[in-house]
């Protein structure tokens, strides 16, 4: 005879580890707490799961009252569960992550008044973060460097024209090293991935480079299997 199940009710939480590429540096986007634990602290944007949600739709709905932000593809990364991350007992939470293309019209606005306000944080000089933040964006960065070698994902962070340059750079950006400029356009240009557009830079001091587009079409007919592509 089967005993009836208590009523059980899990506490965890949604955090968003949102990376974003401006003026040749990779950004995280992280908010300043309004709350206990760790007030006035900065942190992911994250939140408890309500208990009449999905995980998915609770990670919408974090990340729009907590930032202004809307429509963001995201995937789940990890759940963390270590027992001390929360100094209000044992937390779990669920990470998700995006890689987003900056623009200058992309105005962050909270919802909440859990958040003073939001910003984006170069990668190499993020501030103390609450609870284990730091970690999750470092697994989160461990996930987007093994992804970026077979999968065309640094085209998410570039505007849809860009250079060689731009593209060199969110490379060296993302795996932290300096690429050989002629060995990385020639692997490039090799892949035949990229349009050529019969346009250059504009309103740049320098000598305008020649503007590409990443063609998702041409990718998906010649790297049926996985691009191949290494420091």
């Amino acid at each position: 005879m089967h005993s009836k199940l208590p009523h059980l009710q899990s506490i965890f939480t949604a955090d968003c580890v949102i990376f974003g590429f401006d003026e040749g540096e990779i950004k995280v986007l992280l908010v300043e707490r309004n709350e206990y634990p760790y007030q006035g602290w900065w942190a992911l944007p994250g939140f408890f799961v309500e208990q009449n949600e999905t995980i998915d739709n609770a990670v919408e709905r974090i990340l729009y009252e907590h930032t202004g932000l809307r429509n963001i593809f995201m995937e789940q990364l990890y759940t963390f569960g270590d027992l001390k991350r929360h100094p209000q007992g044992r937390i779990i939470t669920v990470a998700y992550y995006a890689l987003l293309r900056l623009k200058g019209t992309t105005v962050l606005n909270p919802h909440s008044d859990y958040v003073r306000k939001a910003e984006w944080h170069p990668l190499d000089k993020l501030p103390e973060l609450a609870f284990d933040h730091a970690n999750i964006i470092e697994r989160s960065l461990d996930k987007i460097r093994r992804k970026i070698k077979h999968s065309p994902i640094a085209f998410e962070l570039l505007p849809e024209k860009f250079t060689l340059t731009q593209l060199q750079k969110v490379y060296e950006a993302i795996w932290g090293v300096t690429l050989d400029k002629r060995n990385f356009r020639k692997k490039m240009l090799n892949y035949n991935i990229l349009k050529e557009l019969d346009e250059k830079q504009k309103g740049v001091s320098y000598r305008a480079a020649k503007l590409y587009k990443f063609d998702k079409r041409r990718y998906a007919k010649v790297f049926q299997n996985e691009l191949s592509f290494k420091k």
